[in-house]
């Protein structure tokens, strides 16, 4: 038994007439007729009484309709309760500059769609500034790569991002596909500063290469430090997502993969514990997740991969 039967019966009654429910119901009248005779089926028993005057109910129908008005106005109730009750407040959401690029507009979007009434507070910030927002409470959830995260954080591997060696194209010094972080011995590096999370990866891969990078500038914004990358003042190590916001990407930079199997930014999606969240803080973080997922796995997220790290 569906509810729309429910509906279409409970109208045909209180019309009299099975056309001119149908013209209310906005269906066509053999589809209303065959609904009526399904329900009838279901229940074994004749609920209406056709004649040349219209239809009636029969006492079976009677009563049937009595209990079929009274279970669609408790529909009607829940329905509204759940309208009354639809989340609301406001989130604040930290993502880096890199991860903005990719995520931000597909999760706004999908707010949008899904929690209209909960209003965002978007930050766009480097991770390391992100993480001291987390820990001031200033952010309610952030996407970051810091390995070591504060203790009273809920932590959840997101995703696995491949890094490119990045620089000004140069027809003439085209570069490989990919490169090992050992053949980058003299490549003089753009790179953000100390504390920031890809730059804690990026220190971490190189020691274990036994390598002492030729860090030329340290720069804590992406636009500038993509802007001197282009300008061929250095080359930088990031993730695909750095290019996002350059349509000419192509024509503008040349990159390789680096190829050493550790050497990937792990991003992490951290908020405040799960005690401290709002109801519309959690029902973020679910979307936030889902939309990253999404990304991935339509091919979106250039170079990234659903992480299983910890898992």
């Amino acid at each position: 038994m569906e509810l729309r039967q429910l509906r279409y019966f409970a109208r045909v009654v209180e019309l009299g007439s099975m056309s001119r429910a149908a013209l209310d119901l906005g269906v066509v009248q053999s589809g209303l007729s065959q609904q009526i005779s399904r329900l009838e089926g279901e229940l074994s028993t004749r609920l209406l009484q056709r004649s040349a005057k219209g239809v009636t109910p029969t006492e079976a129908g009677l009563a049937f309709f009595r209990e079929a008005q009274l279970a669609l106005r408790h529909v009607d109730e829940a329905s509204r309760a759940a309208q009354q009750a639809r989340l609301s407040g406001s989130v604040s959401v930290g993502l880096a500059p890199t991860t903005a690029s990719v995520l931000g507009l597909p999760l706004m979007r999908a707010m949008r769609e899904r929690y209209p009434e909960v209003h965002l507070h978007m930050v766009e910030s480097l991770s390391g500034h992100l993480s001291t927002m987390l820990n001031a409470r200033q952010l309610d959830l952030a996407v970051l790569f810091d390995t070591n995260p504060a203790r009273r954080w809920s932590v959840t591997p997101l995703l696995e991002e491949k890094l490119f060696l990045i620089q000004a194209r140069d027809p003439a010094k085209p570069l490989p596909p990919r490169v090992r972080l050992r053949e980058l011995r003299g490549v003089r590096l753009i790179l953000p500063s100390g504390g920031h999370g890809l730059r804690s990866t990026l220190d971490a891969a190189f020691t274990r290469a036994r390598l002492k990078p030729e860090v030329v500038t340290e720069i804590d914004s992406l636009t500038m430090l993509m802007d001197a990358v282009a300008a061929g003042l250095g080359a930088t190590i990031q993730p695909w997502a750095a290019l996002g916001r350059f349509a000419d990407a192509q024509e503008r930079f040349a990159f390789a993969e680096i190829a050493d199997a550790q050497v990937v930014r792990l991003n992490s999606l951290c908020s405040l514990s799960d005690d401290e969240l709002s109801p519309a803080a959690l029902a973020v973080r679910v979307v936030l997740a889902a939309c990253a997922r999404e990304l991935v796995e339509t091919g979106r997220w250039t170079g990234a991969r659903i992480s299983h790290h910890g898992s």
